[in-house]
């Protein structure tokens, strides 16, 4: 075998393992999201948010156990303290609309994320896109509006913190991209946790409720699935090339449809399929040429 023919087949296996490691996180990820609704009617999202760090700093644990606290070593304290305060505001909006919103509503709005994130990569790391990527980011907003459909349909406030909500991930997208420069996904994803969990502590004082060990149980859940979905995001990322792992996320519109539908009676409409649809498609081309750009 050539070394080039090598090469090619060490990439498909590690594109294969990254593909396997979006679809834990796509499937751990789903199920979080369907245990902050179903935990919701006891439990104040801004609470669940607090109980989701908390217990996702579990998931580090094996990371801590090998490197030790190595892992918070950093010289780059004020941009993670920055993301975290930026993704705090993120998930108390996400989980306060996963609590009042359609799932499947939530979940595909959500995916405009990435559209808003290739917006600000022009404006902060003067990335250059061409026609193509604004036809398709433009289809990819043409989606929301599709799946909002302003004027025909009453606007909820789930849509609006969504959408809020993924302009600030968006936001995060782009610290994440600076740290990941010269830091590892542990030490990342460990003050996501460090950092998030005083600030979302201090809003959900105000909602608290003692929860019942039924609950209690439900929110371990939720904090376990959460972790080991950031894990498996970066270890997907970390094997597998991005314009190949990251359309697989898209996935979760499936998983989460299916649970909204089995577990809490929710029919996702046409709208939400032809809108989502357009969505997927804007973003899995806009990576996926992405990806050939940086090859050539």
């Amino acid at each position: 075998m050539t070394a080039s023919n090598l090469s090619a087949a060490e990439k498909h296996k590690n594109n294969l393992t990254g593909i396997m490691w979006m679809l834990i996180y796509t499937i751990a990820m789903s199920g979080m999201h369907a245990g902050v609704r179903h935990v919701s009617e006891n439990v104040h999202p801004f609470e669940t948010a607090f109980f989701r760090l908390v217990f996702g700093l579990i998931a580090l644990t094996p990371f801590f156990y090998r490197h030790g606290f190595t892992v918070l070593k950093t010289k780059r304290l004020p941009m993670l303290c920055l993301r975290g305060v930026v993704n705090a505001g993120c998930m108390l909006g996400f989980f306060y609309a996963l609590s009042i919103g359609p799932l499947a509503q939530v979940t595909a709005l959500g995916f405009s994320a990435t559209l808003f994130g290739i917006i600000l990569a022009v404006f902060i790391f003067k990335e250059k896109v061409g026609l193509n990527r604004w036809t398709a980011i433009f289809i990819g907003f043409l989606g929301t509006i599709v799946i909002l459909r302003p004027g025909f349909a009453e606007i909820g406030i789930e849509s609006i913190v969504t959408l809020g909500a993924a302009f600030g991930w968006a936001v995060c997208m782009m610290i994440i991209k600076d740290l990941g420069r010269t830091e590892s996904a542990e030490t990342i994803t460990a003050y996501m946790s460090l950092v998030m969990a005083p600030i979302v502590l201090i809003p959900a004082l105000f909602f608290w409720t003692t929860p019942s060990l039924y609950d209690f149980a439900w929110l371990l859940a939720i904090g376990l699935m959460g972790g080991a979905g950031q894990l498996a995001m970066a270890n997907a990322l970390k094997y597998g090339e991005a314009q190949v792992v990251l359309p697989v996320e898209f996935s979760r519109l499936i998983w989460i449809s299916l649970i909204a539908f089995f577990a809490f009676g929710e029919v996702p409409g046409v709208f939400l399929w032809i809108g989502g649809g357009m969505i997927i498609a804007a973003t899995t081309y806009i990576t996926i040429r992405e990806g050939r750009a940086k090859r050539s």
